[in-house]
């Protein structure tokens, strides 16, 4: 008999360890994806670090590599097909390996429908869904050739809910949703896990603005059954679950992160 601790059910932690993984963050620089990258890094991953602002990624390198951790800079405009081409072509041919993605680069344009121009619409799907699709297919190709991969779609819980002023970014999340779903049958074969994080409202940077609101604030608030805002670092549990072991019979699943607003 096998002692105890060579029993897959009983390695606890070790399930959680992403020491000697490598995974591409896109939209790392800021907001929730620079938190993300940094709680897949103290749990062990060496990290491709993508994003548009190339300036926003020389300090997150370093926060990284103060981890222990390798890291690399890999500006990428997640819309073309030919730069997710080559983000992964770097992950690979400079940290050895891809073993996780988090697709996470995202932008929105908060107006009502009818006032909302096509183009502003077909630039949130480009980035939020477009953009998605160009990853996933570029680490998909690898994942499947390897027969494992753990591909993450950020999602939000406007996939599930709806409200005003978001017609572009909820399309957008709903569709991602469904994305994850296919990918995930397609790939099951090849046993990579396909699954998506759908946060609330976090309190970052990025939301600084709704967050001063004191109307936006108070809906959030009042609308949220634990009653407040989420904040970054416990976004850090659910990315290491999807991009670790302890997920492998996990797919085609979006994780809402929510506080239990989509419970009422």
């Amino acid at each position: 008999m096998s002692a105890a601790n060579d029993r897959p059910e009983l390695r606890g932690t070790q399930l959680f360890d992403l020491t000697g993984r490598v995974a591409i963050m896109t939209g790392a620089g800021r907001g929730l994806g620079r938190t993300m990258a940094l709680a897949l890094a103290a749990a062990g991953a060496d990290l491709a670090l993508a994003s548009r602002t190339a300036s926003e990624l020389d300090s997150l390198v370093e926060e990284v590599e103060a981890l222990g951790r390798r890291a690399i800079a890999v500006p990428t405009d997640v819309t073309s097909p030919e730069a997710c081409e080559a983000m992964v072509a770097a992950a690979v041919g400079r940290l050895g390996r891809l073993d996780i993605l988090v697709n996470n680069a995202g932008m929105n344009v908060r107006k009502p429908a009818l006032e909302l121009t096509p183009d502003e619409f077909d630039s949130v799907l480009q980035v939020n869904l477009k953009g998605y699709y160009n990853g996933a297919r570029s680490a998909g190709r690898h994942f499947v050739a390897q027969g494992s991969g753990k591909l993450i779609n950020v999602s939000s819980i406007l996939g599930s809910v709806a409200l005003p002023n978001q017609a572009a970014y909820a399309s957008s999340k709903g569709a991602i949703d469904q994305l994850t779903k296919v990918l995930a049958i397609e790939w099951a074969d090849a046993t990579v896990q396909v699954n998506g994080l759908a946060p609330t409202y976090f309190e970052t940077d990025l939301t600084r603005p709704l967050y001063e609101d004191p109307e936006r604030k108070a809906f959030i608030e009042d609308r949220t059954p634990m009653g407040r805002w989420g904040q970054p670092h416990e976004l850090a549990g659910a990315v290491i679950f999807l991009a670790s072991d302890a997920s492998d019979f996990v797919t085609g699943q979006t994780i809402l992160v929510d506080g239990g607003w989509t419970a009422w």
